[in-house]
């Protein structure tokens, strides 16, 4: 573990204060919850320990706008130390703002507490099995029934399904009218009809299928306007995008760090590791990429706290940019460490699974390109 790696961009002295404090926190109390939680499985100790300590309640301010600066701090400097504890974090963030940001008084008043506290566990349900980068060809159906809505259908590679509590679901509202036909909706995980099941995925935190079978849900459930949830949803997604690079600049910085002391140590061929070009040349690129990546994630999160015109082409690039720099990141420094990196248990082996699907959640790579294209010509 490391304390190292400040974010060298224009925070304030407090902001840096903070992310030493977080770092800290994730060594001494959220690294070993996380490493006693079992894979697959929603690990509530680590979200209550979280909540018990202010960093959920920092997601949802009384204000109801959370900085994307904030959000971008908080999962950079948890990712440093304990993936796990981020990735919670940022569930919990994903699934709770449309709430804070979209629903009625007596919804936002009976959820954002609890998963403010770490006591509800929140999920974002907007990928199908049909309609994953296409969002605007979702099919689940939101039907009008008994001064409600009946939702039915179901959701694939959601993160903390089937375990949520409650979860933010997309439903169509209006067929044949593609993206502007989408409705947001709240959805308690325990009401009768909610089901699914987990998915073995490449991941250590739940990740499942969703069903919805004829599920109620009353009209105060409805987030935003009829017809708007593709808003919401892109609302959310602007905020949270930069912070996925935030994250995957967390997991650089911390494959950085190891790679760096390994070669500092290690000797071999009459000498330290890093005495050799092609090691020294690899590690000053990842350095150089990992600071690039943390300038573009700031910046959009600068630019979206700013209300900057081109927020969406700044989260797209940041996020693009900052997860394929990881990947390079973290791939350079198994390499350097050579097969012990690789050993069960090992930083860089988790590294190493944890990096790929920031690489295609919250909008692929190739979506990403497609985004910044697209404003280009705005």
């Amino acid at each position: 573990m490391t304390l190292r790696g400040q974010p060298i961009v224009p925070l304030t002295e407090e902001a840096q204060r903070f992310a030493v404090e977080v770092r800290r926190l994730a060594a001494d109390v959220l690294e070993p919850l996380a490493e006693a939680g079992r894979p697959g499985d929603v690990n509530r100790p680590l979200l209550r320990a979280m909540g018990e300590h202010g960093l959920l309640r920092r997601l949802f301010p009384e204000s109801g706008q959370l900085q994307a600066t904030d959000l971008c701090l908080l999962r950079e400097s948890l990712a440093q130390v304990a993936t796990e504890a981020e990735t919670a974090l940022a569930l919990q963030g994903l699934g709770g703002y449309p709430i804070v940001q979209s629903g009625r008084p007596e919804v936002v008043a009976r959820w954002v507490p609890r998963i403010a506290a770490g006591e509800a566990v929140a999920a974002f349900a907007l990928t199908e099995p049909d309609a994953g980068s296409d969002a605007g060809a979702l099919t689940m159906r939101a039907e009008r029934y008994a001064g409600g809505w009946r939702l039915t259908g179901a959701k694939l590679w959601i993160s903390n399904a089937p375990q949520a509590d409650v979860y933010t679901v997309f439903a169509r509202t209006t067929e044949g009218a593609g993206a502007r036909g989408i409705t947001a909706f709240v959805v308690d995980g325990h009401a009768d009809g909610v089901g699914g099941e987990p998915i073995d995925l490449v991941s250590p935190h739940p990740i499942g299928r969703l069903v919805l079978d004829g599920v109620w849900v009353p009209d105060s459930s409805v987030l935003g306007e009829l017809d708007q949830g593709f808003r919401v949803a892109m609302h959310t997604l602007d905020l949270f995008r930069p912070s996925v690079g935030a994250f995957a600049v967390g997991m650089a910085q911390a494959a950085l760090d190891a790679a760096v002391a390994h070669a500092g140590e290690r000797e071999a061929f009459g000498g330290k590791l890093r005495e050799l070009q092609a090691v020294s040349h690899r590690l000053a690129e990842m350095a150089t990429r990992t600071e690039a990546a943390r300038l573009l994630v700031y910046t959009a999160a600068t630019a979206y706290d700013q209300g900057w015109p081109d927020v969406r082409k700044r989260s797209a690039m940041a996020k693009l940019f900052a997860t394929e720099a990881a990947q390079y990141v973290v791939d350079g420094a198994v390499q350097i460490h050579g097969a012990r990196a690789l050993q069960r248990g090992h930083l860089l082996e988790h590294l190493y699974r944890e990096v790929r699907a920031p690489r295609i959640y919250e909008g692929a790579s190739e979506v990403q390109r497609t985004i910044i294209a697209r404003e280009l010509y705005r």
